[in-house]
């Protein structure tokens, strides 16, 4: 595995795919952001509200401090074909010293839902994660109501680990439950190889 702390660098890179790129945010984004994420859907089951180009904008801002203090890694979402703006993501709660990240705050426009974007951008973050950073666990968590979200975390070929109740404070001041998932390095080859028949490849 070579020395972890050589090889955990939490700092910004593209990530290239075939459908998407993910690119590290920048405050420059926030309008392109804001342009297609600003559906009250998209936010229902997020401990953030964006309604707007200024919530968007601290939306952004909190992202980049995040990185700056070193434990969370965002981008966006960017077609390889044209260049638009899609959505959201992030690495985050990274602790190298554990050898683990999560992967989450997703979010991707609706007309683009559904499309084989999201499942390309957790497998470009998950290669990252296991190949270049050697994480040993990467976790991904999700509100306990959000069926939807809690269906696509499976997929993606994580194992549901438990329930965190009354974990976190919904901004309409519901006790949120939080379902935890994760994929372990021992786990990756076969995850790997399962998403990369989803993608036809």
């Amino acid at each position: 595995m070579g020395d972890f702390s050589e090889d955990f660098r939490p700092v910004p890179v593209v990530l290239e795919g075939r459908l998407v790129d993910l690119k590290p945010l920048a405050a420059e984004h926030t309008q392109a952001l804001s342009e297609i994420g600003l559906d009250p859907e998209l936010w229902r089951w997020t401990t953030n509200r964006v309604h707007n180009f200024r919530e968007m904008k601290a939306y952004v801002k909190q992202a980049l401090t995040a990185q700056t203090e070193g434990h969370m890694l965002p981008f966006v979402t960017v077609l390889k074909s044209g260049g638009q703006v899609v959505g959201c993501t992030r690495f985050g709660n990274i602790v190298p010293a554990h050898r683990r990240a999560e992967i989450g705050w997703t979010w991707v426009g609706k007309p683009w839902q559904r499309s084989g974007v999201n499942t390309e951008a957790k497998f470009l973050m998950l290669s990252h994660a296991f190949e270049v950073w050697q994480c040993i666990r990467v976790e991904l968590k999700t509100d306990f109501l959000n069926q939807k979200s809690r269906t696509a975390i499976l997929r993606l070929g994580a194992r549901e680990e438990g329930v965190l109740r009354q974990h976190m404070v919904a901004p309409d001041g519901r006790l949120r439950d939080t379902v935890y998932y994760s994929i372990l390095d021992r786990e990756w080859p076969a995850v790997k190889a399962a998403l990369l028949a989803k993608m036809g490849r």
